[in-house]
């Protein structure tokens, strides 16, 4: 009787795991001076190993939407607690200038514009066409390293501008762009119908009152948090003493688990959050360690939802791609999302050539499909998910592509100006 030599799909799945794992922990030094990001190599992974004759399991997320659903949450709120916690710039109108500009000005301009694109291209109503605007208007940039913000420091004026602008912009905007999906899904329930009762219900419902539970809790549990961890009389609780890395998975899930207990939007109370833990101690380096587990467990996640999308397009994921459809990607991140930007940051902070970097790196990602797999499990988009996916893979795929080839030599320009400038100013002062 001869021996079975086929490979399982269990033994697949756990070598696929334990060799991603592998390389999430050392591509990231690997490539950090090459013009290749560590999303780039895992969404190729993901591409090439469905292509070979392996038995890997179906990736479908119209079927596995709920998978898709809580992967992807997970992800988010594991990403806002690591921005939150690296940011070491006071939190203040002037100080958050960049900041305030992209959210206020950037983000609802982007959602218009690219809500007008898809209804004139591709002829979607007008629910439609404003969720995969709404859809695409986080910003990401846990998926391009170099432009976020590095481990806490002790020196609150040691980020550049362009980091700190696009990792505080990702850290509020992946909760602000909850009002504007939920304005998507109560649109398409009121059959597009503009004149229905649901727009008041909406702005003081999914706007006010949420936005508002949202910080207030975050910024409550993290003052509490704060409070427990650095200054507690039980010594035994003082955790910042003992070095417990995970804490920082405590502080997510608690600030998000209580808010959305509370009806309020949770990615906010998460950010909020760290926020408000790294202005407890500032210089203290318990903030190092709970950012290093976070960012760890972060890359993983990264990492395995990155594969799932080279997964996807390899299994024909793309086929309900038009060409209209991929324009859509196309405009977002060649116009819409530079020219919003810059608009926004009209006599804004920083220099000219470090707000332009600012404007073009709008990275999508992550948060893109957490949103658009809430947006299907509330119904109404029922004809359009397979398209809708489609077209928002392939903005993800432009973005992974375009800001991680960019991303390294773009800021080693900008790092290499700001080291000239005290120079040029000396010499001409």
């Amino acid at each position: 009787m001869s021996a079975d030599v086929s490979i399982t799909t269990e033994g697949a799945v756990y070598g696929c795991l334990g060799i991603g794992a592998f390389l999430a922990a050392a591509l990231p030094r690997l490539l950090s001076r090459r013009p290749v990001s560590v999303p780039i190599v895992f969404l190729a992974a993901g591409v090439v190993l469905y292509l070979v004759p392996l038995p890997l399991p179906e990736v479908d997320p119209v079927d596995s939407r709920i998978w898709v659903h809580h992967l992807t949450e997970l992800c988010v709120i594991v990403s806002l607690m690591g921005a939150g916690l690296a940011l070491d710039r006071p939190f203040g109108r002037r100080s958050w200038a960049a900041t305030w500009r992209l959210l206020g000005v950037a983000m609802p301009l982007t959602i218009g514009a690219t809500a007008l694109a898809a209804w004139a291209l591709l002829g979607w109503p007008a629910s439609a066409a404003l969720l995969v605007a709404a859809v695409l208007a986080p910003t990401d940039p846990v998926l391009a390293a170099e432009v976020r913000v590095g481990e806490p420091s002790a020196d609150r004026d040691d980020e550049d501008e362009v980091r700190f602008a696009l990792t505080s912009e990702a850290g509020l905007n992946d909760g602000l762009a909850f009002p504007f999906v939920l304005a998507a899904v109560a649109l398409a329930a009121a059959g597009n119908n503009w004149t229905g009762g649901w727009a008041t219900h909406w702005l003081w419902s999914d706007v006010l009152l949420r936005v508002g539970v949202g910080v207030a809790t975050g910024l409550a549990v993290g003052l509490l948090l704060g409070r427990v961890l650095f200054r507690s009389r039980d010594r035994s609780l003082r955790l910042a003493e003992h070095g417990e890395g995970f804490v920082a998975l405590a502080a997510t899930f608690l600030a998000y688990g209580v808010t959305e207990a509370l009806h309020g939007y949770g990615f906010l109370a998460v950010f909020a959050t760290a926020c408000a833990l790294r202005r407890s101690e500032h210089s203290h380096g318990y903030h190092r360690v709970m950012h290093a587990f976070v960012e760890q467990i972060e890359r993983l996640l990264m990492a395995l939802l990155l594969f799932g999308v080279g997964a996807f397009i390899a299994s024909g994921g793309l086929a309900a791609l038009t060409w209209r459809g991929a324009a859509i990607g196309v405009l977002l991140h060649l116009l819409i999302r530079p020219a919003t930007g810059l608009i926004a940051q009209l006599r804004g902070p920083g220099r000219p050539n470090e707000r332009a970097a600012v404007a073009f790196f709008g990275i999508r990602g992550i948060g893109s499909f957490f949103y658009l797999a809430y947006a299907f499990g509330e119904g109404g988009f029922g004809p359009y998910e397979r398209e809708m996916w489609a077209v928002v893979v392939f903005a993800v795929l432009i973005s992974v592509v375009v800001h991680g080839v960019a991303a390294a030599p773009v800021t080693r320009y900008l790092d290499r100006r700001s080291a000239e400038a005290p120079a040029e100013v000396s010499r001409t002062s």
